[in-house]
């Protein structure tokens, strides 16, 4: 059968290099030319933005970053740009700063430099997200691509290893999601299989040896893989199922993310063959379910959503919520009653069964 497809790449300049984020955003502000910067970062990274941010002119300092993007944080946030003339955006952090540069770039156009300390991959994508009213609004806008990212795995040494696992596992779910998702085609499966490679081998490195940076770039290397694919393909099963559980639930991102994927991928594995044998290709496994859940248990990942804050009675509304948001295209039919089991065996973190 020929291959029939249609496939966008996002334009992006992308700068990787250990050591060199102060050295690479300096010159990626002088490239773009003089304006006004704002740069983005939580109190927890003030630190690190102080250092990445040395050798460039900072006009606005900007810290008030919550997860899920608050719509009030990103009104505040946009407000302060505007009063400010602020030209440009820097955002050093998390997805929760990157997610509130973007909602700013959203609403005044303003380009964003991304300088990720984590491997959320929301730096490498057009898609936004609010939290209004306890409910996660999604979408995408080429308006919030950031024109350039600065990886440079020493940040992310800042992340603890237990966070480091859940954020890496998050950005495993970018891949997995990508085989599915309503616009998956070769190309951005191709790219999700060497994310979940490098973030198979990658992950585990760092887990036995937080300082180590060739395990971190290997897990943020695949981390802006995953994100490239997840930008391309959109988002499936898994993200909206997260998506509605962190903002309507406050859980928290990265280990909602690491907690469910096994489930979904357990749930959709028999009804997509092709995306299941490419998945163990990469975790270099004889099924896909089984390499995931031996990469967990190596690096002794989160297991249970009653860990993380879901209550056992908001799963019948959680499953409402979510049952609106799958789309179509999943490999295997949603109904009520089998995402009932799903969310209920994730919250009490039994062992995911194809």
């Amino acid at each position: 059968m020929s291959l029939v497809f249609e496939h966008t790449t996002l334009g992006q300049r992308v700068l990787f290099g250990s050591g060199k984020a102060a050295e690479n955003l300096a010159a990626e502000v002088a490239r773009i030319g003089p304006g006004k910067v704002m740069v983005i970062a939580s109190e927890f990274e003030a630190v690190i933005a102080a250092a990445v941010s040395q050798n460039i002119e900072v006009t606005l300092m900007y810290d008030d970053v919550a997860p899920h993007v608050p719509i009030e944080k990103a009104d505040k946030a946009r407000a302060a740009a505007v009063r400010h003339g602020i030209d440009l955006l820097v955002c050093i952090g998390g997805g929760s700063t990157t997610g509130l540069a973007k909602a700013v770039a959203m609403t005044t156009g303003l380009p964003i430099i991304a300088v990720p300390t984590t491997y959320a991959g929301s730096e490498a994508t057009n898609v936004w997200g609010l939290t209004e009213a306890s409910r996660k609004t999604t979408g995408v806008d080429d308006k919030v691509l950031p024109i350039t990212v600065i990886y440079d795995a020493e940040l992310t040494t800042s992340l603890p290893a237990e966070l480091s696992v859940a954020s890496g596992l998050n950005a495993l779910a970018h891949c997995v999601d990508s085989m599915w998702a309503p616009r998956a085609d070769p190309i951005n499966q191709a790219l999700a299989a060497e994310g979940i490679r490098a973030l198979n081998q990658g992950l585990p490195l760092v887990k036995d040896d937080p300082e180590d940076l060739a395990g971190r770039e290997l897990a943020l290397y695949g981390a802006y893989l995953s994100a490239v694919a997840f930008a391309s393909a959109g988002s499936g099963m898994h993200h909206k199922i997260c998506h509605v559980l962190g903002g309507a639930y406050n859980l928290p991102h990265a280990q909602t993310h690491a907690t469910v994927l096994p489930y979904v991928l357990a749930f959709n594995s028999a009804a997509a063959p092709e995306a299941e044998r490419r998945i163990a290709a990469a975790f270099g496994s004889e099924d896909a379910v089984g390499g995931l859940n031996q990469l967990r248990e190596r690096l002794d990942a989160p297991t249970a959503l009653k860990n993380h804050g879901l209550a056992e009675e908001d799963i019948p509304e959680a499953v409402e919520l979510i049952l609106s948001q799958i789309p179509t295209s999943n490999p295997r039919a949603v109904t009520r009653e089998n995402l009932t089991v799903l969310i209920q065996a994730a919250f009490a973190g039994s062992v995911p069964e194809v």
